[in-house]
């Protein structure tokens, strides 16, 4: 396969993956807004949004505060910020355009679809109608993207790249989500509300349910949410299809498959990062520190980024 098309198809599913994971962040955001808490808790939620994007320098060139409805804007619909849902939405499509004839038909359909009709619901007002329910749509979007991408493609090295963009944006997206919401839960801005059962149980389901998470924790724990168990759950169970364990696998996998003569070095950097998810456990993380455990994770994993761009790609991003 010609490096530009890998490149295409790699970038295609990584703005497809990132535009869900920013619509699931802003809708566990818009929910916990939701909640009784001080404009202070509130605003440093908002703020924690921006971080996990690294978007935060950004948002403030144009902006004097914090405001939800205005970070919701920024983080939705402003074209200026590439990874707004719709510039993602948008880069997508172009990139699936630029390879339409490694794609099926519905492949194709799906993501031209898709950015038509996120720009007609925009134009029509839909996302401040009601915030939620477009979250939802740019998900259903997602997913079907995905679904039909497995159900349509021949499994050749197209559909592994198409793979390997997905899984490794997810890995990256998991990791801030929860580096961001645990270290918000341990800042002085929670003051007594982060001591507060019914306030942790809100707090943390909403974490849950950003990654879908919450009916496979109640199938898994069957106990009340507790900060290690989420953790857990989130970065070490190989079952939990969010997971970084279960994204690093799907990386591993997908990079065998397209292996050639100078990837072995990736593979073997690959190979070792699940190796330690696999073999880790909860407890120790903790101990360590969650923060410092995560952006070593992140660093990898950009690192890791960076070398399939060098083995594969002809970078066009």
């Amino acid at each position: 396969m010609l490096s530009r098309t890998a490149d295409h198809l790699y970038w295609m599913s990584r703005y497809t993956e990132r535009a869900e994971n920013t619509a699931r962040m802003l809708d566990v955001n818009y929910q916990t807004s939701l909640l009784p808490q001080s404009a202070e808790v509130a605003k440093h939620g908002w703020q924690g949004l921006l971080s996990i994007s690294e978007l935060l320098p950004s948002y403030s060139k144009t902006h004097d505060q914090i405001v939800p409805a205005q970070v919701m804007e920024f983080m939705v619909k402003d074209e200026d910020n590439p990874s707004s849902i719709l510039s993602c939405l948008r880069a997508a499509r172009e990139n699936a355009r630029a390879v339409r004839g490694a794609l099926t038909t519905e492949a194709w359909e799906t993501q031209n679809t898709t950015w038509l009709e996120v720009n007609r619901m925009l134009r029509a007002g839909d996302f401040e109608r009601d915030p939620g329910q477009f979250f939802e749509w740019v998900k259903f979007r997602s997913h079907l993207s995905r679904g039909v991408t497995l159900g349509t493609m021949l499994q050749d090295e197209a559909f592994y790249f198409s793979r390997l963009g997905t899984f490794l944006e997810r890995a990256d997206n998991t990791a801030r989500l929860v580096d961001v919401k645990f270290h918000a839960m341990n800042s002085e801005f929670f003051g007594q509300a982060a001591g507060d059962q019914e306030y942790d149980f809100y707090h943390w389901s909403a974490i849950l349910r950003s990654v879908s998470a919450f009916e496979v924790y109640r199938k898994v724990y069957r106990d009340v949410i507790k900060p290690e168990r989420v953790a857990e759950l989130l970065i070490l169970r190989a079952d939990m299809p969010r997971s970084l364990h279960a994204s690093l696998v799907e990386v591993v996998n997908n990079l065998a498959k397209v292996a050639n003569d100078q990837s072995a070095e990736t593979q073997r950097r690959a190979g070792k990062l699940l190796a330690d998810l696999q073999y880790a456990r909860v407890d120790e993380i903790l101990a360590t520190g969650l923060h410092a455990y995560l952006t070593q994770f992140l660093d990898r994993v950009n690192e890791l980024g960076w070398r399939i761009s060098q083995d594969f790609l002809v970078p066009t991003h």
